[in-house]
């Protein structure tokens, strides 16, 4: 059977180079609701989604409901960085969010990204520093079970894209996730650390308080 070529993912966002499979489709479906409810809504808010993707295709639903949209990505899509609404950034993590001011983001969503960084506690602390106070940061991330199906799913029945597989750094439980977020200054009655989509992933629901 002829392999897929290899792409650089470092230089690439999700989707900018292929259509993403059902299987990623569905997991975005899944994410996506979880955001919706974790966020108690996106109305008026000043939200962030952080690796949001090439076509950023959940929070592009939310232009017509926000304050206002920071996009971060290593690339973007031309018509998403045309959007008068839009604040589009382009580049790696974590250097790509010190553009972003401090405290200025009612919801900062990080979505199946920190599984992809080597220095993850560098960029969840520049997440922390971006949510305002009494605002919350989102973070979804496979967990180890999630391992066994994204591989499975990735390397055996060829329905997902093995690169994304071979560029995972780490994957997360509850308990791998919780130092990193104490560490990023939330307070442990701040922070909410569990499993979702069928325990395949991590999902964090951080609250940012002054005395965090």
């Amino acid at each position: 059977m002829t392999q897929a070529p290899q792409r650089d993912l470092r230089s690439r966002s999700f989707g900018q180079d292929y259509t993403p499979t059902p299987v990623d489709r569905f997991g975005v479906w899944l994410s996506a609701r979880r955001m919706h409810r974790a966020s108690g809504g996106f109305q008026g808010m000043r939200v962030a989604d952080v690796g949001c993707g090439y076509h950023a295709s959940f929070a592009r639903t939310l232009i017509p409901v926000v304050r206002s949209l920071v996009l971060v990505d290593l690339s973007l899509s031309a018509d998403l960085k045309a959007r008068p609404a839009v604040r589009a950034i382009e580049g790696r993590l974590p250097q790509a969010l010190e553009e972003i001011p401090t405290g200025s983001l009612d919801v900062v969503m990080c979505n199946s990204v920190v599984e992809h960084l080597w220095t993850p506690q560098d960029t969840i602390a520049e997440l922390a520093r971006i949510t305002a106070t009494g605002g919350v940061l989102l973070i979804n991330v496979p967990s180890w079970r999630g391992k066994w199906f994204l591989e499975l799913a990735a390397f055996r029945l060829g329905v997902s894209p093995p690169d994304e597989m071979n560029d995972h750094t780490m994957y997360y439980d509850p308990r791998d996730l919780w130092p990193l977020l104490r560490h990023a200054g939330f307070r442990p009655d701040h922070i909410r650390c569990f499993r979702h989509k069928f325990g395949l992933n991590t999902f964090a629901v951080c609250r940012k308080e002054g005395d965090g």
